[in-house]
């Protein structure tokens, strides 16, 4: 977390930052190992956010932080912001994959992978439509984009492939009726009706309590 305030900051360069990126998951993978664990993750160190890594590289030309950003309150105070869509299209910019090729760089064992759900980035879309760019085509792009991202980790090898659904309990404070879960929980089965039957075994959902 220091060396990425300090790359922001300016302090250090983009080499620099990857040197203590590599060694974070070294560190993590190690650790790991020698508890016996048959299966590792590299923690999740690299990532500027597990909320918003596919989207964070984008922030500056399709997004904006609002008054009305969907927000993840957690039990120890912090909390996790979505920016709001601008413009059309939706897309991610970084795909998951791409951590578990650094991890297989240091360790021979199975690796798990997670991913954010496409119920968590359906909340970047304004309350106001995008011109020319309707939230149902917007939707459509996200599932396109959440299984793109959930399949280049089980072909980049992950024993399995974890979807952060951090939202769904949360959900029930937003709406007590529980609609806005149910919501959720169609749209997650939308990505996970296109993959195969032995392919959803390798698929598993984490749900914590937020706030």
């Amino acid at each position: 977390m220091t060396a990425q305030r300090n790359y922001r900051d300016g302090r250090i360069n983009h080499d620099r930052l990857n040197d203590y990126y590599k060694r974070a998951i070294q560190i993590t993978i190690e650790e790991m190992e020698s508890t016996g664990s048959p299966v590792v993750t590299d923690g999740e160190q690299t990532k500027p956010s597990f909320l918003t890594y596919p989207i964070f590289a984008l922030f500056n030309e399709y997004y904006k932080f609002t008054s009305d950003c969907f927000s993840l309150k957690f039990a120890d105070g912090h909390q996790r912001l979505l920016p709001r869509l601008t413009k059309a299209p939706f897309r991610y910019a970084v795909y998951a994959h791409s951590y578990i090729d650094a991890a297989k760089r240091i360790t021979q064992l199975p690796i798990k992978q997670a991913v954010i759900t496409p119920s968590a980035l359906s909340m970047i879309y304004p309350k106001a439509t995008i011109r020319g760019y309707s939230h149902e085509q917007f939707l459509n792009d996200l599932i396109v984009e959440s299984e793109r991202d959930i399949r280049q980790c089980l072909e980049s090898g992950a024993h399995c492939v974890q979807l952060d659904f951090t939202e769904a309990r949360f959900s029930l404070k937003i709406d007590p009726t529980g609609q806005l879960l149910r919501d959720f929980v169609q749209l997650n089965n939308r990505v996970l009706d296109r993959f195969g039957f032995h392919e959803q075994h390798r698929l598993g959902v984490h749900v914590c309590p937020g706030e």
